[in-house]
């Protein structure tokens, strides 16, 4: 394990599904002990219903609150709280292309980021995939343009590969 002194204490890793942020999140949380809390375990109960806003807020706020943690999903409706408690954000911006074989790669594995086991292709989440670029990418843009967070992005998997490699050796 790695200990990080004073350093990065709550971490954000953020992006378009299908990116890698989840197998960042849990090697990140390997090396460095952090508590790692997946929005999707939050959000999504194991029958595929929702908990609603407030229960996600309310177990949102809980974590935010803790002194150290690792806090894995995009979810755009909060992650200026999120960005507003942190004090760093890793961010998956890979082309469409590969979140999409990402997300195809995964099905029919069982996840500790997922409450359920994905059989299929879900039509409508690949679409949001596809539509990331033009509609949640120019948002999170805006939202990291403005805040004074320190801010590592990712271009590829091979560059968050690298970053870990490195990590390791600090």
């Amino acid at each position: 394990m790695i200990t990080m002194g004073d350093a990065h204490r709550k971490i954000i890793v953020i992006g378009s599904p299908g990116a890698g942020k989840s197998t960042f999140s849990r090697k990140l949380r390997d090396l460095s002990g952090l508590p790692l809390f997946y929005l999707d375990m939050i959000w999504h109960k194991p029958d595929k219903t929702n908990v609603s806003q407030e229960e996600f807020d309310r177990r949102l706020i809980e974590i935010l609150q803790k002194d150290e943690w690792i806090i894995d999903g995009n979810y755009l409706r909060c992650m200026p709280l999120r960005i507003e408690y942190c004090d760093l954000i890793y961010f998956f911006d890979l082309p469409m292309e590969e979140c999409i074989a990402g997300a195809l790669d995964r099905i029919g594995t069982k996840r500790e980021d997922m409450p359920w086991v994905e059989e299929e292709a879900d039509e409508e989440f690949m679409e949001y995939i596809r539509n990331f670029p033009n509609i949640q990418l120019p948002k999170i843009y805006e939202l990291i343009d403005h805040s004074d967070k320190e801010l590592i992005i990712f271009k590829s998997r091979e560059e968050a590969d690298e970053y870990l490699r490195n990590y390791e050796n600090r």
